[in-house]
């Protein structure tokens, strides 16, 4: 049960932190605030759909 919820933990944070860099290049570029959340939020949803996918594939290879 720990490594379940260090693994989602650590997943979070590092969809946190890809949001975060994504947001923080948009308005680098000069995109607006609304447009750089956007980003951001796109981002983050990547990263948590990736590791949802690879998760699906691990439970599936070893089931």
């Amino acid at each position: 049960m720990a490594i379940v919820l260090l693994t989602t933990a650590l997943v979070i944070v590092v969809a946190l932190l890809t949001a975060a860099g994504a947001g923080k290049l948009a308005r680098m570029e000069g995109a607006t605030y609304p447009t750089a959340l956007t980003r951001a939020a796109a981002a983050f949803t990547t990263v948590l759909t990736l590791a949802a996918t690879a998760t699906a594939a691990l439970a599936a290879l070893f089931a």
